[in-house]
């Protein structure tokens, strides 16, 4: 057990504390974060559309929908100016991260990236329309398709986000750009010094999609989505890769590491776009039933999260109930009022839990159980899957109520998920009563 500790401290952490910082995961990581207001502002216009027309309607309150129809139209509206436009906020928001990384000028970043990712787009639009009673096909140029640019546009943005602006950074980086005498102004000589540099990865992007298009008929756009974000995101569902992820953010929390920040280019980079991609289902009409994933960044919130890594929140009913040591006692009792709302670090670090031989078993134990309840549940419709953006902090049971668009069963399943975890810490809290501290 020491060399394994050993191993652990000296050369596992290490090496995944370095990955963790890396600054291109980090980048991915606060780029999906700064376009939080946006998400949310989406989610709740897509949240109070199930409310006041998808319920109704499928319970028949037309009426109700009628008279509603002014607040429908306008979060229709709210989510156009946000989740319709999503792709084109993340690119400016990585190229922006990344630029800052590597201390070159992120507003000039942001717009290259945002060009680069511009570029990629289809700019053809065919349409058919009646001449002299023959239907006739018209195509026009200068077109945007506002599917490119939702959430089906994430990924796709951020390969292209990250190709453009890793060229013009390294342009920077390197001075290949132009110089102007000290005395123009430093606003002047900062424009003109990204013009080299910007350029060029402006328009390696813009060759690279051109090739592509003439040696496939397809958009470059299309062939992530076919080929890289379709087979991800298609992984990503599976109930095995579901368990090994909550297995790897308990581990990785247990040796003191942010297993959600370690694992962020996987938790964003594929379950964020996998949710994204279903709020976007419901918001332009489709049901529940047909949603298109069934395991999203948010389930992990609402089925494994409650009371923070490690469900928590069940651990401190438990020292409640039945520990005897006064000290776990007091920082449960500090730890419950923060624990209500997914803040756990008084936990992890007061009891302590990490590091904690004892508390190893269950602490990951608990992660894994839920999330197979959760998603055999989930597969098999008792609850539908996640597809509204709820802000992680929500208590136990309503994250869920609200992730899943109202649905009782699914708070019901997340308060079933506590009580198992209970059920799993328990012995471990018996078992502490019979230690020297």
């Amino acid at each position: 057990m020491k060399s394994i500790m050993n191993w652990v401290e000296c050369s596992f952490i290490p090496k995944v504390t370095k990955i963790a910082s890396q600054r291109h995961l980090v980048a991915i990581r606060d780029s999906f974060i700064a376009i939080m207001p946006i998400t949310m502002v989406g989610s709740i216009a897509v949240l109070l559309n199930v409310f006041f027309r998808d319920i109704p309607t499928a319970n028949g309150y037309t009426k109700f929908v009628e008279v509603m129809n002014p607040l429908i139209s306008i979060n229709g509206i709210v989510w156009f100016a946000s989740f319709a436009i999503l792709s084109l906020a993340f690119v400016l928001s990585l190229g922006y991260n990344l630029a800052q990384s590597y201390k070159v000028n992120p507003i000039a970043g942001a717009l290259v990236a945002f060009a680069s990712f511009i570029a990629l787009l289809p700019q053809e639009a065919v349409f058919t329309t009646d001449i002299n009673g023959v239907a006739t096909q018209v195509s026009s140029w200068g077109f945007l398709n506002v599917n490119y640019l939702g959430a089906q546009g994430i990924f796709p943005a951020m390969i292209i986000g990250f190709i453009s602006s890793i060229i013009y950074c390294k342009l920077m980086t390197h001075k290949v750009t132009i110089k102007l005498p000290d005395s123009v102004p430093p606003a002047v000589n900062k424009a003109f010094a990204s013009i080299i540099p910007g350029v060029v990865a402006i328009y390696v992007c813009s060759i690279i999609s051109q090739v592509i298009f003439k040696l496939t008929n397809k958009s470059l756009i299309d062939i992530i989505s076919l080929y890289i974000q379709k087979p991800l995101l298609g992984l990503s569902q599976g109930l095995l890769s579901v368990v090994i992820l909550a297995f790897l953010i308990q581990f990785l929390w247990f040796f003191g590491l942010h297993g959600h920040n370690v694992l962020a280019p996987i938790l964003d980079g594929i379950y964020q776009p996998a949710l994204l991609a279903n709020v976007e289902h419901i918001a332009k009409g489709g049901t529940v039933k047909t949603l298109p994933y069934l395991w999203t960044r948010g389930s992990f919130d609402a089925y494994l999260q409650l009371g923070g890594s490690g469900m928590t929140l069940a651990l401190i009913i438990s020292i409640f109930i039945f520990s005897k040591k006064k000290a776990n006692r007091a920082v449960s009792k500090m730890a419950l009022p923060m624990g209500i709302f997914n803040i756990n670090e008084p936990m992890i670090f007061g009891m302590p839990i990490v590091l904690n031989p004892l508390y190893f078993i269950p602490f990951v134990l608990v992660s894994v159980v839920g999330a197979i309840i959760a998603y055999v549940l989930t597969a098999i419709g008792v609850i539908p899957p996640v597809y509204v953006i709820v802000p992680w902090i929500m208590p136990t049971g309503l994250y869920a109520f609200f992730a899943t668009g109202g649905s009782i069963m699914a708070a019901l399943v997340s308060i079933l998920n506590i009580f198992v975890a209970f059920l799993i810490w328990t012995p471990f809290v018996l078992i502490a009563n019979k230690l020297d501290d």
